[in-house]
């Protein structure tokens, strides 16, 4: 194997490292309630990472030509777990039921279904045997392949996971070169569908009013939307300080995982918070340029998306801390508590490492070394 892009392997490690120390502080509060013991989230969120380096390891070295030959029985995989989800399935308090539970291990198959996706349109758009500017060869595969994980996860409510699907699917279509009108004519039904759901569906319809005016529901939603506010406000330029976070203590809600970036801008402020989002931006930037550069095709789409994936999940987290979207319940890549979201990740970024280890001598940067 060739060098790997150095820059693109110390931002994810940075990010994952950063992630865990800031898990030391923001899950005291939601520790402590679950297990009388102030670093229960923060032991579990290290397993995790230990877990995950294997499967990293794996994905880096794993054939890519296999995984496109594998590409349709991992997303007829990730398609039977999300079913599975409605038979056998666990909540832990939440809307729906997302997890499935493993002996003693939780599992959740939204995470793998993203990346399933990935891989599956990927395999589709460098098939050679479609035309991705045509209804035919390019807008029905790409409907198809996302519909499918798409209605289930309408009917389990998750749309936080939803949307990150449909933006990194979407990125994917766009580079294959879709027509400019039918991208939009997608984007416009995709519209009219969410429309129609936030009209039609209760849970939803309350959340987005709530979103427009917090005022709706102060002790819920609206509480959560406040709070994240008040956390990065209080923050300032320069932040409380490495632990001194308030919010954190019974006041943001899920704080080690989907409101733990209002946490962290508390602590650090807002110098230091631009730091952080400057990371993600960096792994855009090389995560895109993976995509140029790389000769493969089914490599580029897979370069493609993963990117798209961890990034705009990224931003998606950061967007509902800011009061920018309505609230999604989603993780912020690399930094929240949650196994199955880390395990992915750190499979995606390894796959898109190996990319960049493939890319011939002349297209590798100087500093890659």
């Amino acid at each position: 194997m060739k060098t790997i892009d150095r820059g693109l392997l110390f931002a994810i490690a940075g990010l994952t490292i950063f992630g865990l120390v800031m898990m030391s502080s923001m899950s005291i509060a939601s520790s402590y309630e679950i297990s009388q013991r102030n670093d229960f989230y923060f032991w579990r969120h290290f397993w995790h990472i230990l877990a995950g380096i294997p499967i990293f390891w794996i994905a880096l070295r794993f054939p890519l030509e296999k995984l496109r030959q594998l590409s349709v029985p991992i997303f007829l995989v990730g398609v039977i777990l999300l079913i599975l989800t409605f038979v056998i399935g666990t909540d832990f308090g939440t809307t729906a039921k997302l997890w499935l539970r493993i002996g003693g291990f939780s599992f959740q198959p939204v995470e793998m279904m993203k990346l399933a996706v990935i891989i599956f349109l990927a395999a589709i758009f460098s098939s050679g045997k479609l035309t991705p500017d045509s209804i035919e060869g390019g807008f029905l595969p790409f409907a198809v392949a996302l519909s499918i994980p798409a209605l289930l996860l309408i009917v389990q409510s998750d749309f936080g996971s939803l949307l990150v699907l449909t933006l990194t699917a979407a990125g994917m279509y766009f580079v294959a070169g879709a027509k400019v009108k039918h991208f939009f004519v997608g984007g416009a039904a995709l519209a009219f569908c969410a429309t129609i759901v936030t009209l039609t569906v209760p849970y939803i319809g309350r959340r987005v009013n709530v979103f427009l005016n917090p005022d709706l529901d102060p002790l819920n939603t609206g509480f959560q939307i406040k709070q994240a506010m008040i956390a990065i406000g209080s923050g300032g330029w320069f932040g409380r300080g490495f632990q001194n976070s308030i919010q954190k203590f019974n006041y943001l809600p899920e704080v080690q995982s989907d409101t733990i970036f209002a946490a962290i801008s508390e602590e650090l402020g807002f110098f230091r918070i631009l730091f952080l989002i400057a990371v993600y931006g960096f792994i855009a930037w090389r995560g895109y340029e993976v995509a140029l550069r790389t000769k493969n095709e089914f490599a580029k789409y897979l370069a493609v998306g993963i990117t798209t994936w961890i990034v705009g999940q990224a931003f998606v987290n950061i967007a509902v801390n800011l009061a920018l979207i309505p609230n999604t319940g989603i993780t912020l890549p690399f930094i929240s508590y949650g196994g199955s979201s880390m395990l992915m990740t750190l499979a995606g970024c390894g796959i898109l490492l190996q990319i960049s280890s493939l890319l011939p001598e002349k297209n590798q940067r100087r500093w890659y070394r």
